[in-house]
């Protein structure tokens, strides 16, 4: 008997995006380590051509993580009422956006990097520059983290009245 006719399609499509979504966190919360232990004053040009490539798969990561969360909530997972009736959900749906707006100002900083790298010329990166990307990306990493926890109080029906 082969495998595929055991198991329904629809059951492999919604592991494939559950992992789609795992690993899509997992990219996020590893460019984010990447940028805070490399982010430095003065960078060398390798070291800020790694924080922009490490910026852009956040941002990719991110993409997918939205993308794969919306089809979690809409066609593999526990119905969407579940979902959008329970407070803890718009709680992490929340944080997801504040850490994404956050995200911003580390984004245009190292998009703005990238105009100078072009040209074979190193980021004027300050120490102030460093400890404000730094605070910044600690307060994602933070917001990062608490997801899960929020993500495991929602699927036991924590939060549902």
């Amino acid at each position: 008997m082969h495998f595929a006719s055991v198991v329904p399609s629809n059951v492999t499509q919604s592991a494939l995006v559950a992992y789609v979504h795992y690993l899509s966190f997992m990219l996020c919360f590893g460019a984010l380590i990447f940028e805070r232990i490399t982010l430095k004053a003065k960078p060398e040009r390798g070291n800020a051509i790694s924080i922009v490539i490490a910026d852009l798969i956040y941002g990719l990561a991110g993409i997918a993580l939205l993308i794969s969360g919306i089809m979690r909530v809409k066609y593999f997972g526990q119905g969407g009422d579940f979902y959008t009736h329970n407070p803890i959900f718009w709680i992490k749906v929340g944080l997801f956006i504040a850490v994404g707006l956050l995200s911003l100002y580390p984004t245009i900083t190292y998009i703005l990097w990238a105009i100078p790298l072009s040209k074979g010329k190193l980021p004027v990166v300050s120490d102030d520059l460093v400890s404000r990307l730094q605070l910044i990306i600690n307060i994602e990493l933070v917001g990062f983290g608490s997801i899960p926890l929020l993500a495991s109080l929602m699927a036991r029906g924590i939060g549902l009245s």
